[in-house]
């Protein structure tokens, strides 16, 4: 058997390897490109990543329970974790394609021999026993790279779907950061909207005394009676929104049941003015998104690899080492081994275009890998663009909007102190308070967006992602 193998193997081969050529890849190539901007394009080298738990940088504890509780038992996180766990079970699976396979079996057989069959008399037309008792073993020599391209391409999936982990978890905190702040600013409004009820309640209180002294009419009354349920009707849709505010907190925690937030601190209580941190070189490679496509596009190239490796001969040995016998008595007699060994030769010669529709395919995998990765990539630049032109941008309209507020808040004293002296109309009041009303609602609105684009500036940065972090739940 050692004297058989090698010479025929390889004469085996050599003939496998011309009767291969029946069954041709030629003309089936990737047609995307991938396009990953320069390193200069992205900003400064040498910048720290972001924290990864960047959401205690706002020092608010209700806020820091509420993320740390949805990291543990949000549905959507609990999936990605599902899929990284079935990626590696499949990366298992490959990885034993490539190691020697051993199986055993026992056959135990009642049969009647043909007459007129391979069998001499007195076998021929008695039935009789048989049994056999085997070791099975193959192992496939993997010349051409098939397997070796299978377990890259599972491990590159496994690599994405652990990326996948760590971009849901960056998505679900910058969620909650989010949904919190969207209720902090609903508070603040509130606030607004209760001092505003209170303001004109006085004002009514003040035109009743005018009415009744005869310094206003009829309809300076009416004027300032309607501008109570307006300011009532303001009130009860603020805190729908809170609610809804609130729901969508308990959805992103995953507890229906979530307890309401306590009182929320106010907007100006936030750090949220520290200096916008320099855009890293490694932008990209601090994205987990971005880091998921590109495992993907490396799986994919893998598994084109594979379709290709396909169109070459399997090359396998195979042995076996057993009993066998006619007739239970004797199984177990050392008369009964039976043993082999010897090399299994198997090639495409035609298959209708099977191996070229599955290598097509596999490319068309691979093409749509490099778009999703190329997007990932213009949606990771233009993500960071955005919150860093925001944050400076709302920087400066709350400087402005401070100044609109003084001169608002001005106004509206001296209007209404004409109205007091009788000197001036209470619409004249009323068109000043609507213009500090609307003044205190947009600086509540600036320093929430302030916030807001912070997280997402955040998210736009990785949020604390290292392209070796480990899924600490799995």
């Amino acid at each position: 058997m050692t004297e058989f193998i090698p010479g025929r193997l390889t004469a085996g081969l050599a003939a496998a390897l011309l009767l291969a050529g029946c069954a041709s890849f030629s003309g089936i190539n990737p047609q995307a490109t991938l396009r990953t901007p320069a390193a200069a394009e992205t900003g400064a080298a040498g910048v720290p990543a972001v924290s990864p738990q960047w959401w205690r940088e706002f020092g608010d504890a209700q806020l820091n329970a509420l993320v740390e509780e949805a990291l543990r038992g949000n549905p959507s996180l609990g999936v990605a974790q599902a899929r990284l766990r079935r990626a590696q079970a499949v990366t298992e699976v490959a990885h034993a394609a490539t190691l020697p396979q051993v199986t055993g079996s026992l056959d135990i057989t009642r049969q009647r021999y043909s007459e007129n069959g391979l069998y001499p008399p007195p076998l021929a037309g008695s039935t009789s026993d048989s049994g056999t008792l085997q070791l099975n073993g193959s192992w496939e020599l993997d010349f051409f790279g098939k397997n070796k391209a299978a377990l890259e391409a599972a491990l590159g999936s496994a690599r994405a779907a652990e990326a996948d982990v760590e971009a849901a978890r960056v998505v679900l905190a910058a969620n909650v950061a989010r949904s919190y702040f969207q209720l902090v600013r609903v508070r603040e409004q509130l606030a607004v909207s209760q001092r505003t009820l209170e303001q004109r309640g006085q004002q009514l209180q003040l035109v009743r005394q005018r009415v009744g002294a005869g310094l206003d009419t009829n309809l300076e009354l009416r004027q300032s009676e309607g501008a109570l349920p307006e300011a009532r009707q303001q009130i009860e849709a603020l805190q729908e929104q809170a609610q809804v505010a609130h729901n969508a907190l308990a959805a992103l925690v995953g507890k229906p049941d979530v307890p309401e937030v306590a009182a929320v601190p106010a907007l100006k209580t936030l750090p949220a003015a520290t200096a916008l941190p320099a855009l890293p070189a490694d932008l990209l490679g601090r994205r987990a998104d971005v880091s998921a496509a590109r495992w993907r596009v490396e799986a994919a190239g893998e598994n084109v690899k594979n379709a290709k490796a396909q169109f070459y001969p399997n090359i396998n040995l195979v042995g076996f080492v057993g009993l066998s016998t006619i007739g239970l008595g004797r199984l177990l007699d050392m008369g009964s081994l039976q043993y082999g060994a010897g090399p299994a030769i198997r090639l495409p010669i035609f298959d209708a275009g099977r191996l070229r529709a599955n290598l097509r395919g596999r490319t068309a995998d691979l093409d749509a890998a490099i778009e999703s990765y190329n997007g990932a990539v213009l949606e990771a630049i233009h993500e960071t663009a955005d919150a860093v032109a925001s944050l400076r941008s709302i920087a400066k309209q709350q400087v402005e909007q401070a100044e609109a507020q003084a001169a608002a808040e001005g106004a509206y004293q001296i209007a209404l102190q004409r109205y007091q002296a009788g000197l001036g109309t209470y619409l004249n009041v009323l068109a000043a308070e609507s213009s500090v009303l609307n003044q205190r609602r947009l600086g509540v609105d600036l320093a929430a967006r302030v916030l807001d684009a912070r997280v997402a500036l955040y998210r736009a940065l990785g949020g604390g992602y290292t392209a070796d972090a480990t899924v600490a739940a799995h």
